[in-house]
């Protein structure tokens, strides 16, 4: 905080922002600071006055813990008004008449004047508190008052509200900031590493009184890593301060309640309720909060609590030291109520901190799945290491648990054994007990043949899953429909990586919906994440509205930035990329990469070094995509079955290499190839590049031709695009324009509905387009786009416009050149008619009046480049 002199008194720091709020709310005729003990209200209150003295009379009055006689209060307050000493106090006070008094003397002057009273908390004199309203309610213009306090009192000031002459500042405005943490301990010699400097200011919210008294230990202190480590509630300082301010305060009624839950993350009223024997804690706890008591409600209809970091760790201290032997019965009774409430993770939780390790592993058994399928196969590993060695001995169902746990850290083999034991465990298990087991099993054998790459027993073993019998309880019943909504899951990204990309759309959209019928939302955008790829062979537009919309779902259920959506980012940015727009693919690919940090599936890693390759090559540069490649090759090397892009890794390997003039190494990764792979469509686009770097375009042709033929397999059509173009380079060499150009059209024209524009970038291509006479083309703005992707200037992407026809959108695409109605008709084959015809449903549909307002018109709606015509 600003000293007297303007600058900063030793060991705090200028919260510049927060006194600038404080002269905004000042503006206002009252301003009640409304904050928990510690927040920092008095520091902020005397920085403020120091500054304003020069500006105007400040009179501060702090009133004395426990003040309860009216009279005292008014006079201490009179005392300030005048700059003295406090009048003494005379029988027969009159409140209201030192009201009017205190009135007469601040409207005296004239002069500017801010009332300053801090602690108002103190006073507990109802009588003294409605003469304050009056007071407040009735203030010269001249004079503005300031209000601290550490709860709401019943000032009745909703006029004022009303009126705008209210200003309020809150609890969350004087927390100080990890930034405003940093600068505090550098104001006090304190150097900490940013992780620990982070840690410090989690667990202390930014409570400033925390920060204060952890700073003062840290002074000197031959550990500081460790101290911040540990530093919590129950530190001595922190525990002695919240004793004296916060818990010795409140009735006896209210600290049973506050320490028999202090073992809940959250608490509701009726858990604390049961916690503590007795009721009304909703209101407990509702007023707590209202009184910034440490306690924050967690949702819009306040039926949810917690406790403050610091505050909960020294009540949890408390606990243990006065009722230790009740501490273990209160975990058993919260986990039994969350249990009915369906609420496992924190069940389990709750046993395991009551010692009731059996009974925990069973609750664990019996819900790892489930709560895998929901998204928390992080939760369900942290609450495996949670139990003692000896557990996994005495109770072998916990086997499952670690299947789980190893599948989610792609630790395969480690997996397969523990499914073993549980295979031998569950032969000797009750009939209910075995068959849930068994289905478990079957659930991650299949994931498990997935993440290996063993895609022919997927496919088996989604062949081999029993189907649902008459009779089954309701519980087989919902494990069966799980059952089948991962086979769909682990089928359907079997079929997109094994390139049966329709059955892999049938598959995947099946699953999504099953998903949805059961309440598995989690399943549904795993479901949803894969179908962006699936869809690339049907169509570019398709793919990308499949990924925006799983990506939308993955948002509203806060897993954006987890591994589940990670192949939608993935595919959505290969799209972008695809399209020439670099940058934005580049952001999405930097999110798939940051969701999958910790690891991920062997064909979705593939997938991102993949992409990120053309990314490189799309940019030009071809050392960079290299090396993102072979990184690509070395994850393909662990996948036991052939995945759909290894034609691509190969073949693009292949060709980056002769790019970069690497000619032998390029022949030398050929020479690797097998019979079935050489024959693709990839491989033989790979061979011809290395022909036309050995300035053999002949050969180059003769290598093309099977792809050319549709003869040689090939991965969506992109590969196709790509051997016209590497054709029309082979004829340009061979002196051969008019077959350069063909072929350069050929490839516009396949290119055109999806827009694509990699090919061109990657093999350099694009420098054919300028070539091209003005008038013989019929995709002069996809042309442009080309042309702008690999200057520098990203195209503009298509927007979704269903109104206009594919008809309506290429003649559109024609209004930016110089050709006539006429020479549109000629190049579309149609006629003039048709093309009036046209343009007239282009300017109604885009509220165009002429040919240069649609040609703008469809450039704000991103159906044109931006670029020049």
């Amino acid at each position: 905080m600003p000293g007297e002199d303007g600058g900063t008194r030793p060991g705090l720091i200028d919260r510049r922002e927060l006194l600038t709020a404080l002269d905004h709310a000042v503006e206002k005729r009252v301003t009640v600071i409304s904050a928990p003990a510690g927040s920092g209200k008095t520091s902020l209150l005397h920085a403020w006055a120091d500054r304003q003295r020069q500006r105007g009379r400040i009179a501060f009055v702090s009133v004395k813990p426990g003040q309860h006689d009216a009279q005292l209060f008014w006079l201490t307050l009179l005392g300030a008004i005048r700059g003295s000493e406090a009048p003494p106090p005379a029988p027969g006070f009159n409140g209201r008449a030192m009201v009017d008094k205190v009135l007469s003397e601040l409207a005296a002057s004239g002069d500017p004047c801010v009332l300053i009273i801090d602690d108002l908390h103190e006073l507990t004199s109802a009588e003294a508190i409605e003469q304050l309203t009056a007071l407040l309610t009735n203030l010269p213009a001249n004079v503005h008052v300031v209000v601290a306090t550490r709860r709401d009192l019943p000032l009745r000031l909703h006029q004022l509200r009303l009126a705008g002459e209210l200003a309020e500042i809150r609890a969350a405005q004087l927390l100080f900031t990890e930034d405003e943490t940093r600068k505090l301990l550098t104001a006090a010699g304190i150097t900490l590493p940013d992780q620990a400097v982070t840690t410090l200011y989690q667990r202390t919210e930014g409570w400033a009184a925390g920060l204060r008294l952890a700073i003062l230990s840290l002074a000197g202190h031959p550990h500081p890593e460790r101290f911040v480590a540990e530093f919590s509630g129950s530190d001595r300082t922190v525990a002695e301060y919240l004793m004296a301010e916060m818990l010795d305060r409140q009735p006896p009624e209210v600290q049973r309640l506050l320490l028999r839950t202090s073992l809940l993350d959250r608490v509701n009223g009726e858990l604390a309720d049961l916690l503590t024997g007795a009721t009304g804690s909703e209101r407990i706890l509702l007023e707590l909060e209202d009184a910034n008591a440490f306690v924050l409600s967690l949702d819009p209809a306040r039926t949810w609590f917690r406790y403050h970091h610091m505050f909960s760790g020294l009540l949890r201290l408390e606990l243990r030291r006065t009722v230790p032997a009740e501490v273990p019965e209160l975990h058993r009774i919260a986990a039994r109520w969350f249990a009915d409430n369906g609420d496992t993770a924190d069940a389990i939780r709750h046993l395991q901190a009551a010692g009731d390790w059996t009974e925990a592993a069973r609750l664990l058994t019996d819900h790892a799945l489930s709560l895998t399928l929901d998204g928390q196969a992080g939760t369900v590993a942290v609450l495996l290491h949670t139990f003692p060695a000896r557990i996994g001995e005495d109770f072998p169902g916990l086997a499952l648990v670690h299947a789980i746990a190893d599948l989610d850290q792609l630790h395969l083999d480690q997996a397969d054994a523990h499914l073993d034991v549980v295979r031998v465990y569950a032969a000797t298990t009750a009939p209910d007990q075995q068959y849930r087991l068994r289905m478990a099993v079957a659930c991650l054998d299949l994931l498990s043949a997935r993440l290996r790459g063993h895609f022919v027993s997927v496919f088996e073993q989604v062949d081999a899953l029993p189907a649902p019998t008459a009779g089954q309880s309701t519980a087989d019943v919902v494990l069966g429909n799980d059952l089948r909504a991962i086979a769909l899951l682990n089928l359907g990204v079997t079929e997109a990586w094994s390139l049966r990309l329709a059955e892999s759309e049938k598959s995947l959209l099946e699953g999504a919906a099953l998903a949805r019928d059961i309440g598995r939302p989690y399943l549904e955008v795993a479901c949803l994440a894969h179908l962006g790829f699936a869809a690339t062979g049907q169509s570019y537009a398709l793919a990308r509205q499949h990924c925006e919309n799983a990506i939308a779902q993955a948002a509203r259920h806060g897993w954006d930035a987890e591994p589940v959506i990670a192949p939608a980012q993935a595919t959505l940015a290969g799209i972008l990329v695809s399209a020439g727009q670099f940058d934005s693919g580049e952001k999405w690919l930097e999110r798939a990469k940051h969701a999958t940090e910790a690891g991920g599936e062997p064909g979705l890693r593939l997938l991102i070094h993949l992409i990120a390759a053309i990314l490189w090559a799309g940019r030009g540069r071809h050392r960079e995509a290299l090396a993102e490649l072979i990184a690509a090759e070395q994850v393909r090397a662990r996948i036991t079955g052939r995945h759909a892009l290894t034609s691509r890794v190969v073949g693009w390997t292949i060709a980056t290499q002769a790019r970069l003039g690497k000619i032998d190494q390029a022949r030398a990764t050929l020479a690797t190839v097998d019979d079935q792979l050489a024959a693709t469509g990839e491989i033989r686009n790979a061979a011809a590049v290395i022909r036309l770097a050995e300035h053999d375009p002949a050969a180059a042709r003769r290598e093309l031709r099977p792809v050319l033929d549709g003869l040689a397999p090939v991965n969506p059509y992109a590969t196709l695009i790509e051997a016209h173009l590497l054709e029309a380079l082979a004829c340009r060499d061979l002196g051969d324009e008019r077959a350069a150009r063909a072929a350069m059209e050929r490839a516009l024209h396949l290119a055109e509905p999806d827009r694509l524009i990699l090919p061109f970038a990657m093999t350099g291509a694009w420098q054919l387009l300028t070539a091209l006479p003005p008038h013989g083309t019929s995709h002069a703005a996809l042309i442009t786009d080309i042309l702008d992707a690999v200057r520098g200037e990203s195209p503009t992407a298509p927007a979704p416009v269903e109104n206009l026809s594919p008809t309506e959108l290429r003649v559109l695409r024609y209004l930016p050149t110089n050709l006539t109605r006429p020479e549109i008709a000629g190049e579309l084959s149609v006629s003039l008619n048709t093309v009036n015809t046209h343009i007239r449903r282009i300017y109604a549909k885009l509220g165009a009046t002429d040919r240069s307002s649609a040609v703008q018109r469809g450039r704000d709606l991103r159906l044109l480049s931006a670029g020049r015509a």
